[in-house]
C-alpha cells in the first residue's frame, strides 16, 4: 500500500502567502458559488494500519468462486507467474508518460513490442499503443471511419450490449447516425445488411465471435461492405485470433477488441485494455499513441513516439478523437503474456477453449429441458434454452460455489476456458441435471 503525506498546515499557509491569498477558498474564487460542493462530511483521517484493516474487512465480502462458467466479455484464463512478475517491476509500475525518448527507451520498447504482437495476432499493418477498454476501442474505430458525406454506421445487434451502448454514445456526440442490423438465427442478418448499405454508410461493425458465441460470415460481410465503399470493423476475442482467420484475412479494415484475456485477471471489472489495429490506409486516423522504431545519432536501434503531434494537440477543431493516452501497464502485461505463451501456447489455449466449450454444450444438451438456442460453429461460448427460470438454476449453482453462465433473454450464455477441467464440467452438469429433475 502506497503512502501519501499531504503538506502540513504550516506549509499550506506559506504557499497561500506566496500566492498573496488568505485562504484556500480564495483559490477557487473564480468558480461560481452555486456549483461548488458544500458540506462534504468527509470523516477524519485515520492511520495506515486502520485503513488497511478497513479495506481488508471490505474485501472479505468479495465472493471468489471455485469454478467459473461465465464470460460475456471478461474471461477466466490462466496467467503464467512471469506475467505479473515482470509487470510489477518498479520501472514499469511507476513509469510516467514517455515524452522524453532519451530516458524512456524501456517503456517505449515495451509498447513497440506490444504493437508488433497485436499486428501479428490481427494480421493488420499497424497498431496503436492501446486505449482504455474494448468498448472504447470499438467506438473510436467507428469515429475513425466518418467522412463528410458518410455519416452512417451500421452495427450488428449480435455484439456485446455494453459495446453497443458505448458506440451509441460516441455516435451521438459525433453526429453519426447509428443503424442496428438485426440478427437472424443468432448472427448478423446479411440480407438485411445488403439492403441497408448505401453511399452514405461509413462503416459496418461486427463481433467475431459474436455475443451469442457464434462465428460470423465475416468474409461475406467484408465483400458487401467494400462494394459500397465503406469500411469493415471487426471486434475480436484475442484468444480466438490464435486459431481463427485473422481480421485482415477476412477483409477487415480495422480490428479492435478487449485485451483482458491477454494476461489480465478478472479483478472485479478492471483495469482492462482496448487494442486497436488497422491497415496502412487507416494509419493516420488511429487515435492515441503509436510508438515507432528508428535509430539514434550513433546508428543504434531506438524508439520514439510517432504521429503523436496530431489533431488532438495542434488542430483540436479537426480532431476525430480526444484520446492521447494509453493503458501502458496493461499493454505491457498483454505483451508479456503473449511472449510467455508464444504462438503454440496461444493456440493451445484457444484449442482447449473451443474443445471444452463443445464438451460442455454436448453434456448440457443431454439433460431433458435444455437445448442449444442457435445452431452453428462457436468458440468458447454458447447459449442454451431451458424450461426453468435461468435465475433459479444459476442460484442453485452459486450455492455450490460455482458461477454459472450469464443470464440472457430466455436462456443462459455459458462459457468454458482452459481453466475448466473435465471434472469441473461434469460436476457442474450433474448439479444442473438434479435441478432440472425437480
Amino acid at each position: 500500500m502506497g503512502q501519501y503525506i499531504p503538506s502540513s498546515e504550516k506549509e499550506q499557509k506559506e504557499m497561500l502567502l506566496t500566492l498573496g491569498l488568505n485562504s484556500q477558498e480564495d483559490l477557487f474564487e473564480s468558480i461560481p458559488h452555486e456549483v461548488k460542493l458544500k458540506d462534504l462530511n468527509i470523516p477524519k483521517g485515520i492511520s495506515e494500519l486502520e485503513v488497511r484493516e478497513k479495506i481488508e474487512e471490505i474485501s472479505r465480502e468479495n465472493k471468489v468462486f471455485k469454478s467459473i462458467f461465465r464470460g460475456a466479455g471478461a474471461y477466466n484464463h490462466y496467467i503464467p507467474s512471469i506475467v505479473k512478475t515482470v509487470a510489477s517491476k518498479e520501472e514499469f509500475l511507476t513509469a510516467y508518460t514517455p515524452y522524453q525518448a532519451e530516458i524512456s527507451q524501456g517503456i517505449l520498447q515495451s509498447i513497440f513490442e506490444y504493437q508488433t504482437m497485436i499486428c501479428e495476432l490481427t494480421g493488420m499493418d499497424v497498431s496503436n499503443a492501446s486505449v482504455y477498454d474494448g468498448a472504447t476501442a470499438a467506438a473510436e474505430a467507428v469515429a475513425m471511419c466518418n467522412e463528410r458525406k458518410r455519416k452512417k454506421a451500421l452495427v450488428s445487434s449480435a455484439i456485446h450490449p455494453h459495446v453497443m451502448q458505448t458506440i451509441a454514445t460516441y455516435c451521438e456526440g459525433n453526429d453519426t447516425e447509428l443503424i442496428v442490423i438485426k440478427e437472424k438465427d443468432g448472427k448478423t442478418d446479411i440480407d438485411l445488411l445488403a439492403s441497408l448499405l448505401d453511399d452514405s454508410v461509413s462503416c459496418v461493425y461486427i463481433q467475431q465471435p459474436n455475443f451469442n458465441g457464434l462465428f460470423e460470415d465475416a468474409t461475406s460481410v467484408a465483400q458487401l461492405t467494400h462494394n459500397k465503399g465503406a469500411k469493415l470493423i471487426m471486434g475480436c476475442n484475442p484468444i480466438a485470433l490464435a486459431i481463427m482467420k485473422t481480421p485482415f484475412e477476412c477483409g477487415a479494415d480495422i480490428a479492435v477488441g478487449e485485451g483482458q484475456p491477454l494476461g489480465m485477471s478478472l479483478s472485479f471489472g478492471g483495469p482492462y485494455l482496448g487494442f486497436m489495429a488497422s491497415t496502412k490506409d487507416m494509419l493516420r486516423k488511429l487515435p492515441g499513441r503509436i510508438v515507432g522504431e528508428t535509430v539514434d545519432k550513433n546508428g543504434k536501434r531506438a524508439f520514439v513516439l510517432t504521429l503523436q503531434a496530431r489533431e488532438q494537440h495542434i488542430r483540436r477543431e479537426k480532431a476525430i478523437s480526444n484520446i492521447c493516452s494509453n493503458q501502458a501497464l496493461c499493454a505491457l502485461t498483454a505483451a508479456v503474456y503473449m511472449a510467455a505463451m508464444g504462438p503454440d501456447g496461444m493456440k493451445e489455449v484457444a484449442t482447449q477453449c473451443i474443445s471444452k466449450a463443445k464438451y460442455l454444450a454436448d453434456e448440457l444438451c443431454k439433460i431433458e429441458g435444455i437445448k442449444l438456442k442457435y445452431q452453428g460453429g462457436f468458440f468458447n461460448e454458447f447459449i442454451t434454452e431451458c424450461i426453468i427460470d435461468p435465475d433459479v438454476l444459476l442460484e442453485k449453482l452459486k450455492k455450490h460455489n460455482i458461477l454459472g453462465g450469464y443470464p440472457v433473454k430466455n436462456g443462459i450464455l455459458w462459457c468454458a476456458t482452459e481453466m475448466n477441467s473435465k471434472r469441473q464440467i461434469d460436476d457442474m452438469v450433474s448439479i444442473v441435471r438434479e435441478v432440472m429433475k425437480k
